[in-house]
C-alpha cells in the first residue's frame, strides 16, 4: 500500500519567524518593520555638535547605541577627554558606564569635571585583553541594564601571553589580533540585542610600509591601528583624531600659557553613509573648565554656508528673511549666548552640514577631507 504524504502548506512570514526562533531558543528572526536590533534607535552625543552632524546622513547622531565604535588618535589628541564627555552624556541618557583602563591614568576628579557621575561609573583595570572581553560578555549576559563600555585603550592592553611571557615581541606575535577576531564574532550580536555600546579607544601609529609601493602607501594610508583587521569589520563607526604640530594649534590664555589644543576628526568608517567627512574643534584641558569647545567651533563649521558672508573683520549671517545679523569673530561667543542667534546658527548648521550633504548639493570638497587637511 502506498504511503500517504502530506503536502507542506504555505508558511507566513510570522510562522517562519516563530519556527526559526524556536529552533534558536531565543529571538534571532525579526521583522525589520518592528523593533529590531539592527536599527540604531539611540545616539550618544560626542560633545561636539559638528562631529555629531557628520556621523550619519540626514540627522544629528553621535556614538551609535547597540554597535561597536572606535575612537583612535595620535598622542595627546583628546581621546580620553572625548571618552569622558561621551560617558557623561550616556549617563544623562540613563545608561551605566563601565570604564576599562589599561594605563591606570584616569583621574576621578577629571571625570567629575567632565560631568560624570562616579556612582554610575564602574572603573576596571584592563589587566588583559581576555579579561576585558570576558567581563563584557558576563555583564551582557547577567544584566538588563543599558551599558556603555569604554575600553581605554586597546593598543595598550596586553594579552595574557604578553604578561606571562618574556619581552621578546616575536613570542606573542599576532596573539591579540586572533583573540579580538574571535571575540568580535561572539560579542557583536549580544551587544546589539542588549542595546549596549562598546567604544574602543585606540592609537594611530605610523604606517611603515615596505616594497615598491611603499611611498604611495605611506601617503594614502599614513596611519594604522593595532588590534588586527578583523576589528575593522566589526566597527560600525571609526573616528580618527589628529592635530597640527604648529604652535597655532594650541589654545592659549591671555598670558600665552597653553590650556588646550585643536583636534581634527575624520570619519574613517561609517555604516551611516558619511565616510571621509571631517571637522575640527578645540579641547580645553589646562583650566578649571575642561572639555570640547563646542560653540567656539561652530563659526568654522558654517563658513562654507552661502548664508554667511564676510567683509573685512565683519561677518553677516542671513536669517532667511529680510533681516541679517552682523558680528565680528571676537564677539562670536557673546552672540552665541543669545537664544535666537544660537537657534539661527543651529538652523544653518543643520541645513548646510546635514541636509545639503544628504541631498548631495553644493561642492563635495566642502564635506570631505582633502590631502591638504591631512596632518
Amino acid at each position: 500500500m502506498a504511503k500517504k504524504t502530506t503536502k507542506a502548506g504555505r508558511l507566513s512570514m510570522e510562522d517562519m519567524r516563530k519556527m526559526i526562533n524556536k529552533k534558536a531558543g531565543r529571538t534571532v528572526a525579526h521583522s525589520l518593520k518592528d523593533d529590531n536590533p539592527t536599527e540604531v534607535k539611540q545616539w550618544i552625543p560626542t560633545g561636539s555638535r559638528w562631529l555629531d552632524s557628520i556621523i550619519c546622513k540626514g540627522k544629528i547622531a553621535g556614538i551609535p547605541v547597540g554597535k561597536v565604535s572606535e575612537l583612535a588618535g595620535l598622542t595627546s589628541t583628546g581621546k580620553s577627554y572625548m571618552a569622558a564627555q561621551i560617558a557623561a552624556n550616556a549617563q544623562q541618557m540613563d545608561m551605566d558606564v563601565v570604564y576599562f583602563d589599561s594605563e591606570s591614568a584616569i583621574d576621578p576628579t577629571f571625570l567629575e569635571r567632565t560631568g560624570c557621575n562616579l556612582d554610575r561609573l564602574l572603573y576596571i583595570q584592563a589587566t588583559s585583553v581576555e579579561f576585558v572581553l570576558e567581563t563584557i560578555e558576563e555583564l551582557l549576559g547577567g544584566s538588563d541594564n543599558q551599558i556603555l563600555f569604554i575600553w581605554d585603550s586597546l593598543a595598550f592592553t596586553p594579552a595574557i601571553t604578553d604578561v606571562e611571557g618574556d619581552f621578546n615581541p616575536q613570542s606573542s606575535m599576532a596573539v591579540k589580533a586572533r583573540i579580538l577576531a574571535k571575540a568580535m564574532s561572539k560579542l557583536v550580536i549580544p551587544i546589539a540585542d542588549k542595546q549596549a555600546t562598546l567604544l574602543i579607544l585606540n592609537q594611530l601609529k605610523t604606517n611603515i610600509a615596505s616594497g615598491p609601493m611603499a611611498r604611495i602607501t605611506a601617503m594614502t594610508t599614513p596611519y594604522v591601528t593595532p588590534g588586527g583587521k578583523a576589528l575593522h569589520y566589526a566597527y560600525s563607526l571609526r573616528v580618527w583624531l589628529t592635530g597640527r604640530k604648529a604652535k597655532a594649534s594650541f589654545v592659549e590664555d591671555d598670558n600665552g600659557f597653553r590650556i588646550g589644543s585643536e583636534v581634527k576628526a575624520k570619519i574613517e568608517k561609517s555604516r551611516f553613509g558619511t565616510q571621509g567627512r571631517n571637522c575640527n574643534f578645540k579641547i580645553l584641558w589646562g583650566t578649571e573648565e575642561i572639555g570640547i569647545q563646542d560653540d567656539e567651533s561652530l563659526l568654522e563649521a558654517i563658513k562654507s554656508s552661502s548664508r554667511l558672508t564676510s567683509s573685512g573683520a565683519w561677518y553677516t549671517l542671513d536669517e532667511g528673511t529680510a533681516n541679517a545679523v552682523r558680528f565680528q569673530a571676537g564677539t562670536w561667543m557673546k552672540k552665541m549666548k543669545d537664544d535666537a542667534f544660537r537657534a539661527l546658527v543651529y538652523n544653518v548648521l543643520d541645513e548646510d552640514i546635514i541636509m545639503k550633504f544628504d541631498r548631495r548639493e553644493g561642492d563635495a570638497s566642502n564635506f570631505y577631507e582633502t590631502e591638504e587637511n591631512i596632518e
